[in-house]
């Protein structure tokens, strides 16, 4: 049976075990990665799936923030990475995953995430409109750059961890 629970139900270990099967040992030198640093996943946002015992998915949600050139900051959250087991892909788990994570954060929470613009504009409503003057902390597609939400900021800024949730 097919459930889907909190993250902090999973032992750490494990869902790095599974990002590394989905994603390669080296996911660690991705920009997103860069994005999170010292912060933890969002409790509530931070979703696993499990069939048994075992875990084959899984999406995190990490605090960041936008620092804005006219002085502003703004906290966002960066979604992902959604992460399938290689032999469970293309059963729906990914998009089971956001939709569940996507409802618990609501419609007026700004996020951000780092994905193909088909898929996430299509299911998910995210789109780069906003984030044309957006810096990050190494190198992005620019096009694969997406938010979502009510109060995204609009203009040139930074993203970078927000570090008023600090990683336990």
């Amino acid at each position: 049976m097919i459930q889907l629970v909190p993250i902090e139900m999973v032992e750490p270990a494990t869902v790095e075990h599974l990002l590394d099967r989905a994603f390669g040992q080296d996911r660690h030198t991705r920009t997103a990665y860069r994005l999170r640093a010292g912060t933890r996943a969002l409790s509530g946002l931070s979703l696993a799936l499990l069939d048994g015992r075992a875990l084959i998915g899984s999406i995190q949600c990490w605090p960041i923030r936008f620092d804005g050139d006219d002085g502003s900051s703004r906290p966002l959250v960066l979604v992902g990475p959604v992460a399938i087991a290689p032999e469970r892909q293309q059963e729906g788990f990914g998009r089971r995953l956001m939709e569940a994570s996507l409802a618990a954060a609501g419609e007026t929470l700004p996020l951000t995430l780092i994905g193909d613009p088909e898929y996430y504009g299509r299911f998910f409503g995210f789109s780069a409109a906003a984030t044309a003057g957006w810096r990050l902390p190494g190198p992005v597609d620019r096009h694969r750059l997406l938010a979502r939400g009510r109060d995204i900021p609009i203009g040139t800024g930074s993203l970078g961890p927000r570090v008023d949730v600090i990683a336990a």
